[in-house]
C-alpha cells in the first residue's frame, strides 16, 4: 500500500509539473506575440519616417533639377564593356550651375589622374536641356555638354519617392559611354571635390 501511494504521489507530481510546464510554455508564447506587435509597431514607426525623407529627398531633387542646380555624387560608376566599380562620391560626379556643367570620373586611388584626383574633370557649357516625365512618374534630363575637353550628352534619370538617380554619359565622337550611379543633390548642399579640368 506504501508502495502504492508513492506511486500516486509521483505521478501527481509529475502532472502537475506538466500543467506547470503547459502554463509557462503558453505564457512565453502569449509575450513572444506581445514583443513582436510592439516590434512591428515601431518598425512602423521608422518604415513612415523613412518614406516622409525619401519623399522629401524626391521633391528637392526635381526641384534641383528644374532650377538647373544640382549635383550627382556617384558612389557606383559602369564603364563601356559593363565592368562597374564602386567610387569615392567627393570625387566622381556631374554637376550643373546654371549653364556650367562639370563632369569627372575618378574611379583611381592609386594614381593621381589628369585632374590630380585619380580620373579626368572635364566643364564646358550645357545646352538644349530637356526635361520629361514618363507614364511611371519617372523624372528624365537631358542636356548636351560642350567644352574644351568634352563633347556629350548627359541623360538622368530620376525615381519617384528617392533622390538616387542614373546618369549616362554618351560622347558625341566616340563610343565610350560611361554610366554613373549615385544621390542627386541640390548645389549648394554638394560636398564634391573638382580637380583639374583639361
Amino acid at each position: 500500500m506504501k508502495k502504492m501511494l508513492i506511486l500516486l504521489a509521483l505521478v501527481s507530481a509529475c502532472f502537475s509539473g506538466m500543467a506547470q510546464d503547459r502554463e509557462t510554455l503558453k505564457e512565453r508564447i502569449e509575450r513572444w506575440k506581445s514583443d513582436m506587435e510592439e516590434f512591428n509597431q515601431g518598425r512602423s514607426g521608422v518604415e513612415k519616417r523613412q518614406a516622409a525623407i525619401d519623399t522629401l529627398s524626391w521633391l528637392q531633387a526635381q526641384s534641383a533639377l528644374k532650377d538647373s542646380s544640382f549635383v550627382v555624387e556617384a558612389d557606383a560608376v559602369t564603364f563601356k564593356y559593363g565592368t562597374r566599380v564602386q567610387v569615392n562620391s567627393t570625387t566622381n560626379f556631374v554637376s550643373l550651375d546654371g549653364d556650367r556643367a562639370v563632369i569627372q570620373v575618378s574611379p583611381s586611388y592609386a594614381y593621381s589622374g589628369l585632374n590630380g584626383v585619380g580620373g579626368i574633370t572635364v566643364e564646358g557649357v550645357a545646352s538644349n536641356v530637356k526635361i520629361t516625365y514618363d507614364k511611371k512618374g519617372r523624372m528624365h534630363f537631358k542636356m548636351d555638354v560642350i567644352g574644351r575637353g568634352v563633347n556629350a550628352t548627359v541623360s538622368i534619370s530620376a525615381y519617384p519617392g528617392s533622390n538616387r538617380v542614373t546618369v549616362d554619359i554618351s560622347p558625341t565622337f566616340n563610343s565610350n559611354d560611361i554610366r554613373l550611379e549615385g544621390y542627386l543633390l541640390p548645389y549648394e548642399h554638394s560636398r564634391v571635390f573638382e580637380g583639374m579640368s583639361i
